[in-house]
């Protein structure tokens, strides 16, 4: 059973699932799955027979990570809110600022990178380092389960167990190189891949989370469950970016989804979180993502892309 970051049976313990029963003995304990308190848990099976102790692979993810200088994670309470076309920003961004920049899709059900990315079409090859990035440019290379789709309109069904083991292959076996940043696409919510991808990473240092929404109140609910999340399992709040705040036009800025509430902003104010900034809702960064090519190159996002801009000095300037 994957950790659960605390918050069931015994609360003291970092290996507890949240639906466990109480006195918990915990998914690494001999007793995982044996004990009296086991008796009628949902997850009794599975910790009877999960093998236990250190996970060996840890040890190969850290020695492929210590090539990696900073690592982000871009979450999200809700779909929808822009959170890969977030995170394919940021990566060029960081890409034209001469960093050497890797992104890394973990959104296994939902892949849009590699449409955002303009590299639809793409399959992965492998060397005798490992399996190689799709490479946007010389310096952005990218990662997803979308290249390994032989349709792209496949579904992918598959239960937990099976999501983890690729995000664990994708940390262990893509040769990156030496790269400055690592952006990791996850997706939406506080599941399985997140749970996984914040234990794989954590023995080799997460710069933090950077986490995206839109004003009303309704994402915002699920943003501050994403905060608790991240303050719970230790992952640094870089901040948060209210996307989609209004649509500006030539002369005049008009409210698109409701923020009388006080959006982002003062969310993070009660928080305590910092707040990166707000990024408009721009018809031409739209336009941008579809044809997976930067907002940057040119002056047609001309209301997102400075907003986009101010947001990643303010990031670099934290980090420094």
């Amino acid at each position: 059973m994957e950790n659960g970051g605390g918050g069931g049976g015994d609360g003291g313990k970092s290996d507890v699932p949240a639906d466990a029963n109480e006195h918990c003995p915990g998914t690494q304990s001999e007793e995982a799955g044996k004990a009296d308190a086991c008796a009628g848990c949902p997850n009794q099976q599975i910790c009877a027979t999960a093998p236990k102790g250190p996970d060996p692979d840890l040890v190969g993810i850290v020695e492929r990570m210590a090539t990696v200088k900073h690592k982000i994670l871009v979450l999200s309470g809700k779909g929808g809110v822009g959170k890969s076309t977030f995170s394919a920003q940021l990566s060029f961004a960081l890409a034209e600022m001469d960093c050497q920049v890797g992104l890394l899709d973990i959104d296994i059900c939902g892949p849009s990178i590699p449409k955002m990315l303009g590299l639809e079409g793409q399959d992965i090859h492998q060397s005798n380092l490992g399996w190689s990035p799709v490479y946007v440019e010389s310096n952005l290379g990218v990662m997803s389960i979308g290249f390994m789709l032989p349709n792209p309109d496949d579904a992918v069904i598959w239960r937990g167990p099976r999501k983890n083991g690729l995000i664990k292959q994708f940390l262990k076996d893509v040769d990156w190189g030496e790269i400055d940043y690592l952006v990791v696409d996850a997706p939406p919510g506080t599941s399985d891949e997140h749970i996984s991808i914040v234990q794989y990473l954590q023995a080799t240092g997460i710069d933090g989370a950077i986490i995206v929404t839109t004003p009303q109140q309704v994402s915002l609910i699920d943003v501050r469950k994403e905060i608790n999340f991240c303050k719970k399992v230790g992952v640094p709040i870089l901040g948060v970016v209210e996307n989609m705040s209004g649509l500006r036009q030539i002369r005049e800025a008009s409210e698109v989804f409701d923020s009388s509430k006080g959006g982002a902003e003062k969310m993070c104010n009660e928080m305590g979180v910092p707040f990166l900034g707000k990024v408009p809702m721009d018809p031409q960064l739209c336009k941008a993502a579809e044809e997976g090519r930067s907002c940057f190159v040119d002056q047609k996002c001309s209301a997102s892309a400075p907003a986009l801009k101010s947001i990643v000095k303010k990031l670099i300037e934290n980090q420094d």
